[in-house]
């Protein structure tokens, strides 16, 4: 058993001080208010439930500065996947790991104690599967246990270039499995879970409704019946444009038609919706999984935010591309989205109230409940996601406990992250994962040998 003492903490009724709390097996096991610190405790400075990064491409983060070169014509989403599927061609298992454990310390120390990976890298350049089907998600996970984070894998199936069942293009080889195969990495996947803490699980991630078929996604949907379940959805224009074509309406509107859509369900991106789509999506109980980063790197567009919060919406954030992992910039960039395009100040919050408290406490819920973690909050019996700020930091110390998630999400970089426990294992300490220099070491020597091959 562990414990902390913070001075300051954020719980569902409020903020309170001086809370002593107690962690048992990976669990908040006690909460004591206006207590006093105990030898062997870990004292910080103000504690918030932990955000969950619900949706990452590990390996994306290699490429970070590599695609803002213009392009003859316009640049788009289509021609940034171009030059995403060279750069897949040349990753080996090593380069993967090493990227991935990178990428998941960088999140732990932007305050994210866990992370949704859409895992759909599956196998050899030309591919052909590994002689371990699932050796890549064997890659994932070891990079989930050597940073300590808590783990949603999620396999990708991928099996089509796009609607009526295209058949693959080149770059999209080491992606593709039908449905058989697809169903049995799910299985080696979950068999390898015995590797990882108990917090961690195993979703399915039917990439979009291009890359799959109405038929195929009934038939995992059947046979992965519980548990997380992670779509793309309505990312771009000519996306929804070839859905409504092919299957004869909008994505979101066909997918909450024509599948189970639950409070298991992770909708990425769901950035094209019309006003009855965002209200029927807010009333599924399903999360919008947002990555307002990548979605402004690459164009997308903005979400429908302010009608889906109005409707009572659930929704969680994403580092998706990982072209930049900042828990502040993430939540910054999403309300400062609603108010470029309508024109208006302080839009995420229903009535009356602090924005950057409704962001930042909604995401935390939501992410939780995309990833399938009992977590987001800070009371007895959850998980114990837990991150540590810095109040007394110079964009946070004028500002009362009520104005903190404002500073936080609206003045704040992440430096202000003193603390991180995923499901109480303490890896970041004072600012720094534990294993920082070991995984940067290695990223780097993974990423010379890389760059020397392409």
């Amino acid at each position: 058993m562990s414990a902390i003492f913070a001075k300051h903490a954020l719980l569902d009724t409020g903020w309170v001080t001086n809370l002593r709390l107690e962690i048992e097996s990976g669990q908040i096991s006690s909460l004591q208010e206006d207590s006093v610190a105990r030898t062997g405790d870990t004292t910080v400075d103000t504690l918030l439930p932990a955000m969950a990064n619900l949706h990452s491409h590990a390996f994306q983060r290699a490429m970070a500065g590599m695609t803002e070169h213009r392009m003859a014509g316009r640049d788009s989403f289509w021609t940034w996947r171009e030059l995403m599927y060279r750069f897949t061609a040349q990753l080996n298992p090593d380069q993967i790991q090493a990227i991935a454990a990178l990428v998941y310390m960088e999140m732990q120390e932007a305050g994210f104690a866990s992370a949704g990976e859409f895992h759909y890298l599956h196998h050899q350049p030309n591919g052909t599967p590994y002689d371990r089907l699932g050796e890549l998600s064997d890659r994932i996970m070891a990079a989930a246990a050597e940073t300590g984070i808590g783990l949603t894998h999620l396999p990708v199936l991928y099996t089509y270039s796009g609607v009526g069942e295209k058949p693959l293009e080149v770059g999209q080889k080491r992606f593709g499995n039908d449905v058989s195969r697809f169903c049995a990495l799910v299985e080696q996947a979950k068999d390898a879970l015995s590797s990882l803490p108990t917090d961690c699980r195993v979703g399915i991630a039917p990439h979009s409704l291009r890359a799959t078929s109405p038929r195929d996604l009934a038939a995992v949907l059947q046979t992965h019946s519980v548990g997380p379940v992670h779509i793309h959805i309505a990312e771009q224009p000519k996306e929804v444009e070839e859905i409504e074509a092919g299957l004869g309406a909008r994505p979101v509107e066909w997918l909450l038609n024509n599948a189970p859509v639950n409070t298991q369900w992770c909708l990425i991106h769901a950035t094209h919706m019309t006003e009855s789509e965002t209200q029927d999506l807010a009333a599924s109980g399903a999360v919008a999984g947002l990555c307002p980063i990548t979605e402004a790197n690459l164009g997308d567009g903005p979400f429908n935010g302010a009608s889906y919060i109005q409707s009572g919406g659930a929704f969680g954030i994403g580092s998706d591309s990982n072209v930049l992992i900042s828990l502040t910039e993430e939540l910054r960039t999403l309300e400062y989205s609603q108010r470029l395009r309508d024109l208006s100040r302080n839009v995420l919050v229903r009535g009356e109230g602090s924005v950057g408290h409704s962001v930042y406490c909604a995401a935390a819920t939501g992410g939780a409940q995309a990833l399938g973690r009992s977590a987001g909050q800070i009371a007895e019996g959850m998980l114990a996601d837990l991150v540590a700020l810095d109040s007394q930091d110079q964009a946070l110390c004028c500002l009362k406990p009520e104005q903190l998630l404002d500073g936080l999400v609206f003045a704040a970089k992440d430096h202000v992250v003193t603390d991180l426990w995923s499901a109480g294992r303490h890896r970041v300490k004072q600012g720094r994962h534990v294993d920082r220099d070991r995984i940067v070491t290695r990223y780097r020597a993974a990423m010379t040998n890389l760059m020397a091959n392409l």
